[in-house]
């Protein structure tokens, strides 16, 4: 079983979902950052409590060899999007996303249909893309 598998048992086991997870380079410091989600927003004592529920399992089997920085969180308002399943939960909210031809998209999503992501834009309306198509993507907040 995989450690992102692993990893999402124990968060759903305490009623929390994951949403993601990354290694990153900040500052020089490798960070090992799981993004996890609940119904109503994440608070700092659930983000606590999966920090200290994995611990013992990535000191079985970490992430990467080396030193690095566990961060649990929130993936926020403005997140990427990798999955199928991270556009569903999205529908309704702004999104940016650009597909492997360099075409660019922004504007609200209103559905996901099988494989096909559709979003409403200001400039072309309705418009269907698949997702398969797509490179890059995340939701925006209008300030």
């Amino acid at each position: 079983m995989s450690l992102e598998r692993d990893i999402q048992k124990m968060v759903e086991s305490i009623g929390l979902s994951l949403y993601d997870t990354q290694i990153l380079n900040e500052n020089g410091q490798v960070i090992y950052r799981v993004s996890v989600t609940a119904l109503g927003g994440v608070t700092l004592d659930q983000c606590s409590a999966v920090t200290h529920l994995i611990n013992p399992l990535l000191d079985v089997t970490p992430p990467m060899g080396g030193e690095y920085r566990l961060e649990v969180s929130s993936p926020g308002i403005e997140r990427r999007l990798k999955t199928l399943e991270h556009f569903q939960q999205s529908i309704g909210e702004k999104v940016a996303f650009s597909t492997i031809t360099k075409e660019k998209f922004e504007g609200e999503l209103i559905s996901v249909n099988g494989e096909e992501i559709t979003v409403l834009t200001k400039e072309e309306g309705e418009q269907k893309v698949p997702f398969r198509s797509i490179s890059k993507a995340k939701t925006y907040f209008e300030w």
